[in-house]
């Protein structure tokens, strides 16, 4: 087969990416544009301002992504986006945009889900790593121990019945007052904390034993920052922010190790925004060297929205069938293992 090389472009959220992939290992470039400081003055992401900010930065990021990979855009055999999950109207500008630009030039388009994205992250830093393995996604919008049973073929094992687990970090960061995104700014408080100085919840959810519930832990630091504030008493911000990543942890890693188990596989990999932080990072190691299991965590530049998971993920989905003409659409919720995306010429 000859050399295939996939133009990518992410909008799902708060990030305007592309990137140029080459047989779906291979980066040849990766660019983000992100627009943290645009949502920090309203403590989130304001999805119709994310949407605009995409309109005004995707063309200059793909033409920024075919340079850095001194390509020309015709030299491209593909285009693949973002099409599910994610903010709706974020979704539309990268796909619309995909979807255009593939048929502006005559080539394939692809159509690729966010978190089947996410996993691919780990393919690009780790060129061993094939399936079958089982994964954990630990984002702002999904929190899954998922099974991959192939490039194209997953299985979800359990996963959140109520929070995502980076969606209780932003709003853990908001109640603490060090402003968004939640994770780096909850992950840097906590270096100067003591984990154990407050104890927190680990919900626990009868006859579901991988499943996750972030809500209960959220709502126990929201009380204790008010409790505080409305008795005058001082809060130890660092050590809340410490004793907050423990108990994230404690939830994650417990659940995911319980799956590795039972499955017998001995390759863990842990993917998504969430898998930036570094007391889960150290916890997953430390678990993983105990029991004897190989684990792949995507560099930090990976493992928030880019485009060059997009790209690699395209790669398999195009070598699976998936094809999509300008009649698709997008969408905001798709399960990763339902996909109709395939049998299209």
């Amino acid at each position: 087969m000859k050399t295939l090389r996939i133009l990518a472009i992410e909008s799902s959220c708060d990030e305007t990416a592309a990137a140029v992939i080459e047989d779906g290992r291979k980066m040849l470039s990766n660019v983000v544009d992100t627009q943290i400081a645009t949502h920090a003055l309203y403590g989130g992401v304001v999805p119709e301002i994310a949407s605009r900010r995409h309109m005004e930065a995707v063309v200059r990021v793909t033409e920024q992504a075919l340079a850095d990979a001194e390509m020309d855009k015709h030299e491209v055999d593909a285009v693949a986006a973002t099409c599910a999950p994610g903010l709706i109207g974020a979704l539309l500008v990268g796909a619309n945009f995909g979807k255009s630009l593939a048929f502006a030039m005559n080539k394939p388009f692809i159509p690729v889900h966010h978190i089947r994205g996410h996993i691919a992250a780990t393919y690009l830093a780790y060129p061993e790593l094939k399936p079958p393995f089982l994964t954990l996604i630990a984002s702002g919008g999904h929190s899954e121990i998922v099974m991959v049973k192939d490039y194209t073929e997953f299985e979800i094992l359990g996963g959140t019945r109520d929070d995502a687990a980076g969606e209780a970090f932003d709003k853990v960061a908001r109640v603490l007052g060090v402003g968004y995104p939640g994770g780096p700014k909850i992950d840097a408080l906590a270096q100067n904390g003591d984990p154990k100085r407050y104890k927190l919840p680990d919900s626990r959810i009868k006859d579901a034993p991988l499943d996750f519930s972030f809500s209960g832990l959220k709502t126990a630091v929201i009380n204790l920052a008010h409790n505080a504030e409305q008795k005058g008493e001082p809060l130890d911000k660092a050590s809340l922010a410490a004793s907050f990543c423990r108990a994230m942890s404690e939830s994650l890693v417990p659940r995911t190790m319980a799956a590795v188990r039972e499955l017998g596989y001995d390759k863990l990999a842990v993917a998504g925004g969430v898998a930036a932080n570094s007391r889960i990072r150290g916890d997953f190691q430390a678990a993983c060297d105990a029991a004897g299991i190989r684990l792949f965590v995507p560099p930090l530049k990976l493992c928030g929205d880019n485009a060059a998971m997009i790209g690699c993920q395209a790669y398999y989905e195009y070598l699976r069938g998936a094809r999509a003409g300008s009649e698709l659409n997008a969408w905001a919720n798709m399960e990763i293992s339902e996909v109709p995306f395939y049998g299209r010429a």
